[in-house]
């Protein structure tokens, strides 16, 4: 959040905050005095709004990109444009049944709801569009299964809640035979069939703790391999996000650099940073919005992140939104998310 509040800052700086912003975010330009004269009703000259923009620059809310005469927000200018400035106005009734109508209405699973959502995001804040696969109340392991694939790698495949599979590639510590890895399934299944995935991670930690010298070789290994998969799974099995559209990110000049762009498919790919940042919206009401550093982490400085939870039986289960550049036209993304 902003220091200041908008009682702090005089009325004629709000206003010429509030035009700078949309007009950056309108041509992604930095903004000089003379379009701000003819961008504000404000009967003032140029020179008063320099000495305005210098006062916004010097309390943060704006910087300089190079030796230019324009300026454009900062992550802090953003905040106080949302947080206060920002005039949204929510979608008509008609708008509403249009993007209900866009859904499908009998989907055989929430799979295919999931990935329309994410499809009607994308396609109409031409963003990237991403929504969560719904969490369950219980994620209980059901089976693990491991398949040779390399002398150090291994492929696990586990069975959540009687019918949710995800595969995972682990590299192990040392290598491992067929025969091996059948028994660390066959000691973890008689183990931990039907307990919690959280409570499985807990548990494997105390007992490599407190029973190692218990343990006999097979235990020991069958526990290890059983940790190494759920630390490069990253997450609960079942967990997980749908993306759309994440090309339409290359139209942006400040996101468009091949290394950048390279870094930030990446994560997507990844997910466990983007998860951790859409995890946090699950405990929240109502829209969400990360700028930029906001997030936490590096990849997303010059993306911001709209983002909404979604029930089902009075409960949270998920979290949908957009992804975008922080100049992303916010008043009209804000209640499309919403």
């Amino acid at each position: 959040m902003a220091e200041e509040s908008p009682s702090q800052i005089p009325e004629r700086a709000q206003e010429l905050l509030r035009a700078l912003v949309e007009r950056y975010i309108k041509d992604g330009m930095p903004v000089g005095s003379r379009t701000l004269s003819k961008e504000t009703s404000l009967e003032v000259s140029p020179a008063t709004i320099r000495n305005v923009m210098s006062d916004l620059e010097e309390m943060g809310f704006i910087a300089a990109p190079h030796t230019s005469a324009g300026r454009i927000p900062t992550v802090k200018g953003y905040r106080m444009f949302i947080d206060s400035l920002l005039r949204v106005q929510p979608l008509r009734a008609g708008e509403v049944d249009k993007l209900k109508g866009s859904l499908p209405q009998h989907a055989t699973d929430s799979g295919e709801l999931i990935q329309a959502a994410s499809n009607l995001l994308s396609g109409i804040t031409h963003l990237a569009g991403v929504v969560t696969l719904p969490k369950q109340s219980r994620n209980s392991l059901r089976q693990i299964e491991f398949l040779r694939l390399s002398e150090n790698r291994a492929l696990a495949i586990l069975v959540v809640n009687d019918q949710e599979v995800q595969n995972c590639i682990v590299s192990l510590n040392r290598p491992y035979s067929a025969g091996e890895l059948q028994q660390a399934a066959n000691f973890l299944n008689a183990k931990f069939a039907g307990t919690d995935i959280e409570e499985v991670r807990r548990q494997l930690v105390d007992e490599l703790k407190s029973t190692r010298e218990t343990m006999n070789q097979m235990m020991m290994d069958a526990i290890s391999v059983a940790q190494e998969v759920f630390k490069q799974s990253g997450q609960d099995p079942g967990a997980g996000f749908v993306l759309a559209g994440e090309t339409n990110l290359m139209e942006y000049s400040e996101l468009s650099n091949v290394s950048k762009l390279r870094q930030l498919f990446e994560a997507f790919t990844k997910q466990r940073e983007i998860l951790d940042i859409l995890d946090k919206c699950l405990i929240s009401e109502g829209v969400q919005i990360f700028i930029g550093e906001e997030s936490g982490y590096e990849i997303l400085d010059d993306c911001s992140l709209v983002t909404a939870p979604y029930m089902a039986d009075d409960g949270v289960i998920g979290v949908l939104g957009v992804i975008g550049p922080t100049r992303m036209a916010y008043e009209r993304v804000i209640p499309i998310v919403d």
